[in-house]
């Protein structure tokens, strides 16, 4: 079974409407439903946390613009001639504050936050609900998921902006927020992942997939931490879930539909084409069905073919890493349209054989539907891994190796890089902190490439201006996006001179 793919969100979409005059963050409308008459029985608890998570797929984020922002700008992609202007922009870092799909970042997480707050705002509504109708337990998970939800937004929006206008209640009257100091919002993060790991469901508790778990929270609190550098206590909350979960087997089992919430998976983005909706219709309210992605027919390298892997990314790995093949297709490669060709396309094409556009040397494979069609056919439904176990594999060993134990960093790299599909060969446990830092880069490089990880990994590490040398990348403007514009001309509290630097 492959639900939860999607629960409806209609009843929330009644609930919200959307302000032009509140740069972009969902209101009440007291035309339609009262939410203090809201919150009476399970199913509308239920179907308004669902909402939040809607968000998520969006335009502004996994639906289509939040792979190309994070890919583009670490420049694990390069860019094909006909990739759109907005999209190259990233890879130049020539966006500025009037870029469109940057503010449908902004509204999607915002417009989410809003719907976690509209939840956690009704807690004691609905704790008044009969424990026959809703237990106390579930009660409890849904205002954990809410929780949950809020950080992760909040976090998306704190790791690409820095400081950020923190609301934490549905506001009474349309007002604008100042920014407020990165290390609130960060503050704010910590209490609700902290909240939500105390009432969130374990993993093999929670029975319906796509839901938040316990683990989850734990995981995603260790993140934060580490961002912080807080490495003790990032490792603090990374054991308390180290061995629940287990490395997928093979590697690639991680980006294929059928495979989806497998042992290695933490907390993904749920799609299904099954089910449906036009991704083209929500740029970042989350009210409507929308369970399709772009990302397939995006970067197919026999369907648009936007962008392909980078040389610098294809350098990076070793020779005979089994992850090279799950990753990407290259010449003399198969798939049901047929053979795989690189180089420059004879004339006529051999029957059977698919070259790979403007002789690039690859095209992807993670996250594609070529291993069983021959073309993306615009929509996928192969769900976004939003944390999966081998990153917390590898971020524990960074918080090892910060903390000076570098025998136990590389036990963690090792684990791995001995995954049975992968097999590479072990690193000394004798390495230097320097040595061991050094392979930490490169593994969540190969590991985790097009993830969306790698841009923060350069920016929290503080060597994207040496990784990213020549791209446009500028040392104290370009590791943030500016605010948009459109947040600045609507919200009274924010002006020009609150702008990111050099924007």
């Amino acid at each position: 079974m492959r639900k939860y793919k999607y629960i409806t969100a209609t009843i929330f979409g009644l609930l919200f409407t959307l302000s032009c005059d509140n740069s972009g963050l969902e209101l009440i409308n007291e035309n339609n439903i009262a939410p203090e008459t809201f919150f009476s029985d399970a199913g509308q608890v239920e179907s308004s946390v669902t909402a939040v998570y809607a968000n998520l797929q969006t335009q502004g984020l996994y639906t289509r613009h939040m792979f190309f922002m994070m890919d583009n700008m670490s420049h694990e992609n390069g860019g094909n001639s006909q990739l759109e202007a907005d999209k190259r922009e990233y890879l130049q870092f020539s966006f500025n504050s009037a870029h469109g799909a940057i503010g449908l970042y902004w509204n999607s997480c915002y417009k989410g936050i809003n719907k976690a707050n509209f939840v956690i705002g009704n807690e004691e509504k609905i704790n008044e609900i009969p424990d026959n109708k809703l237990s106390q337990a579930l009660k409890s998970k849904y205002i954990g998921e809410a929780k949950f939800l809020r950080a992760l937004y909040y976090f998306f929006l704190v790791t690409r902006f820095g400081d950020v206008p923190l609301i934490t209640t549905i506001p009474d009257e349309i007002v604008g927020y100042p920014r407020s100091p990165k290390e609130q919002v960060y503050e704010q993060i910590i209490n609700d992942l902290t909240d939500a790991s105390n009432t969130l469901l374990a993993k093999g508790e929670e029975t319906t997939l796509g839901r938040a778990t316990k683990e989850a929270a734990l995981a995603f609190l260790g993140k934060v931490y580490l961002f912080r550098g807080e490495h003790r206590l990032a490792l603090d909350n990374f054991e308390k879930v180290y061995g629940k979960y287990q490395l997928e087997e093979n590697y690639f089992d991680n980006f294929k539909e059928q495979t989806e919430y497998g042992p290695e998976s933490i907390f993904e983005v749920a799609y299904d084409t099954s089910i449906g909706g036009s991704g083209w219709g929500d740029g970042s309210s989350g009210d409507r069905l929308n369970e399709i992605t772009f990302r397939g027919q995006e970067y197919g390298f026999n369907d648009w073919f936007n962008v392909y892997p980078s040389d610098d990314l294809l350098d990076e790995y070793e020779s005979g890493d089994p992850r090279f093949k799950d990753c990407f297709y290259s010449d003399g490669d198969t798939f049901p349209g047929g053979t795989v060709r690189t180089g420059t396309p004879p004339d006529p094409i051999p029957d059977g054989e698919v070259y790979i556009a403007q002789n690039r040397r690859a095209g992807w494979k993670k996250y594609q539907n070529y291993y069983q069609r021959a073309h993306e056919e615009t929509n996928s439904g192969i769900n976004f891994k939003v944390m999966r176990y081998a990153d917390v594999l590898l971020m524990m060993a960074e918080c090892e190796n910060e903390v000076g134990t570098q025998a136990n960093a590389v036990g963690y790299i090792n684990e791995v890089r001995s995954r049975p599909s992968v097999m590479m060969p072990l690193l000394s446990t004798s390495l230097s902190k320097t040595e061991v830092f050094d392979a930490i880069v490169h593994e969540r490089k190969v590991e985790l490439a097009g993830e969306q990880i790698r841009f923060n990994d350069l920016i929290r590490w503080g060597i994207a201006a040496e990784f990213l040398e020549g791209t446009g990348f500028q040392a104290g403007k370009s590791e943030l996006f500016p605010i948009p514009l459109s947040e600045i001309t609507s919200n009274e509290n924010i002006n020009s001179e609150d702008q990111n630097p050099g924007y």
